[in-house]
C-alpha cells in the first residue's frame, strides 16, 4: 500500500457474537494489530487522572455510547503508538452509531484505508448465553448481566444495525453467520481474508 495509510477493518457485531475470539484468531493468522474501542475505553477509564475516566465510567455503566470524539482520539493515539511497524488494525466494536461515524468520517476517514466491515450476526438468545456464562466465568466486566445486556442489545439493534446497513450500501460489508463454533466462524472469515490478497 503505497499512501503508508493504515489499513483497517471494522468488526462489529452484538454483545457475545465473538468478535474478540474472531480477532485474536485474525491477529495470529494475517498480522493485524486488534483495537477493541471497547478495551481502550476501559483502559482509559482505568488511567490515574484520566481527563475522560469519569465520563467514561457513567456512559459504559449506563449502556450507553461513549462520545465519538473521545473514542476516535483512543483510536487515533493507538495506530500513532502501534510502534511495531504493523500497519493493519482491525477496530472491534466501532462505529456504533451515526455519531461515531460521522466523527470518524470528518476526523479519520482521510487517514487510513477502510478494507471492509466484518460484521458478526448472531441470534440474540445465543449472544445472551454466550456473555451470561463469560460473566459467571469472571471475564470481569461489569456490564456482562442480563440488565446490562437488554440495554447493550437494544443499542446495538437500533444505533449499530443502520450503520451495518450504511456500509452494505457500500458494498463494504462481509457477513459472517456467527451463530456457529468459533472454529467454523474462522474457516469463514479466513475466505474473507484471503480474498483481500488476490
Amino acid at each position: 500500500m503505497a499512501s503508508g495509510k493504515p489499513s483497517i477493518v471494522f468488526v462489529l457485531g452484538g454483545p457475545g457474537a465473538g468478535k474478540g475470539t474472531q480477532c485474536e484468531r485474525i491477529v495470529q493468522t494475517f498480522g493485524y494489530r486488534h483495537l477493541s474501542a471497547g478495551d481502550l475505553l476501559r483502559e482509559e477509564r482505568q488511567k490515574p487522572g484520566s481527563q475522560y475516566g469519569e465520563l467514561i465510567e457513567d456512559y459504559i455503566r449506563n449502556g450507553k455510547i461513549v462520545p465519538v470524539a473521545i473514542t476516535c482520539s483512543l483510536i487515533d493515539q493507538a495506530m500513532m503508538s502501534s510502534g511495531d511497524g504493523k500497519n493493519k488494525f482491525l477496530i472491534d466494536g466501532f462505529p456504533r452509531n451515526k455519531d461515531n461515524l460521522d466523527g470518524w468520517e470528518q476526523d479519520m476517514s482521510a487517514k487510513v484505508n477502510l478494507q471492509f466491515v466484518l460484521f458478526f450476526d448472531c441470534p440474540q438468545e445465543t449472544c445472551t448465553q454466550r456473555c451470561l456464562s463469560r460473566g459467571k466465568g469472571g471475564s470481569g466486566r461489569s456490564d456482562d448481566n442480563e440488565e446490562s445486556l437488554k440495554k447493550r442489545f437494544n443499542t446495538y439493534l437500533n444505533d449499530t444495525m443502520p450503520i451495518i446497513k450504511h456500509y452494505e450500501a457500500l458494498d463494504l460489508v462481509r457477513r459472517i453467520d456467527a451463530s456457529r463454533t468459533a472454529e467454523e466462524v474462522f474457516q469463514d472469515v479466513k475466505e474473507v481474508f484471503e480474498r483481500l490478497k488476490q
